[in-house]
C-alpha cells in the first residue's frame, strides 16, 4: 500500500512561522487529505489546487485553529466539496466534522490516527500514519514552540514517547528524522528552563519582564516579547505546582505582571 506526501509551503514567513506554514498533501490510491492549509492566500490556494490536480480530496484537516494553519480550511473544503475537520471551532475555523483522541480517518488504503496533544493550544491535534507524525505546532523543525499551557504540553510530549514514530513532519521547518531524540530534548529543555525561571525568582526577579531579562539575557532583545509568553507558561505551571503566586493580568500588561515565590523547594 503506497503513500505519497507532498509539501506546499505557504507564503507567510515570519519570526513566528519560520519559512512559512507547511501544508501537507497525503495521498493513498488516488485519495487525498490536505493537512493545515494555512492562511487565506489566493496564491497558496492556487498552489494547493495545482498540486492536487485530478486526484480526489477526502478531507481538509487542521492541527489547530491558529491563524497560520486554519483559515483557508473552510473555503478550501467547500471548493472540493469535502468536510473541514478539526478538534473544535476557532476564531477563523468552523469544522464540518470534529474528531477526538483515538479517532481514525481513512484515506484510500491508509488509516490516519488522531492524537490529541494540547499545550501549544487547547485544541491541538497530531495525525499519525505509517509511523509518520504530522505535528502541527506541537513540535517544530529546528526550534522550540510557544506554549499556552505548559503542564498539558509536557503531558502531551510524554504521551508521544509511547507512540512508535519514525519521522515527524512539522507545521514549520524541516522534516525531523530523530523523533525520540527531539521529544526528549523538548522535555529536558522545558524542565531546564523551569529551573532557570526559579533561579531568577530566588535571585530577586519579581515580574515577567525581570525574569525574561535574566533568563534570556543572551537572546536578542527583539525576541524578548515572545520570551515573555514562554515565561508566563512556566509561571502558570509553577502555580499549578504550588511553588509561586503569579498575579497575571491581560496580555498587554504581561511584561509587568508580578510573581511571588512561595516555596523554595
Amino acid at each position: 500500500m503506497t503513500m505519497e506526501i507532498e509539501t506546499v509551503l505557504a507564503p507567510n514567513p515570519s519570526v513566528y512561522t519560520g519559512p512559512g506554514t507547511n501544508t501537507y498533501l497525503l495521498e493513498s490510491v488516488g485519495e487525498m487529505a490536505i493537512i493545515d492549509p494555512g492562511p487565506i492566500s489566493s496564491s497558496h490556494r492556487d498552489a494547493i489546487d495545482e498540486a492536487v490536480g485530478d486526484r480526489s480530496v477526502r478531507f481538509v484537516l487542521v492541527t489547530h485553529t491558529h491563524s497560520d494553519h486554519a483559515p483557508l480550511a473552510n473555503p478550501l473544503a467547500a471548493h472540493y466539496g469535502v468536510p473541514a475537520v478539526g478538534f473544535a471551532a476557532g476564531r477563523e475555523f468552523d469544522p464540518d466534522e470534529t474528531v477526538v483522541d483515538g479517532d481514525t480517518l481513512v484515506i484510500g488504503e491508509k488509516d490516519l490516527q488522531v492524537i490529541f496533544t494540547p499545550g501549544h493550544s487547547d485544541d491541538h491535534l497530531c495525525f499519525l500514519t505509517d509511523r509518520i507524525l504530522f505535528t502541527g505546532d506541537h513540535i517544530m523543525g529546528g526550534s522550540t514552540v510557544m506554549v499556552k499551557d505548559l503542564t498539558r504540553y509536557l503531558d502531551s510530549l510524554e504521551k508521544l514517547q509511547g507512540v512508535a514514530i519514525s519521522k515527524m513532519l512539522p507545521g514549520h521547518g524541516p522534516v525531523i528524522d530523530d523523533p525520540a531524540g527531539v521529544i526528549d530534548h523538548y522535555i529536558s529543555h522545558r524542565l531546564e528552563r523551569e529551573e532557570e525561571v526559579l533561579a531568577a525568582l530566588r535571585s530577586g526577579s519579581g515580574s515577567v519582564g525581570a525574569i525574561v531579562s535574566e533568563v534570556y539575557k543572551e537572546v536578542d532583545v527583539a525576541l524578548h516579547p515572545l520570551a515573555a509568553f514562554s515565561v508566563a507558561a512556566h509561571l502558570r505551571k509553577l502555580v499549578d505546582d504550588k511553588q509561586i503566586e503569579f498575579h497575571e493580568r491581560d496580555a498587554d500588561e504581561l511584561w509587568d505582571a508580578l510573581v511571588t515565590l512561595v516555596s523554595r523547594a
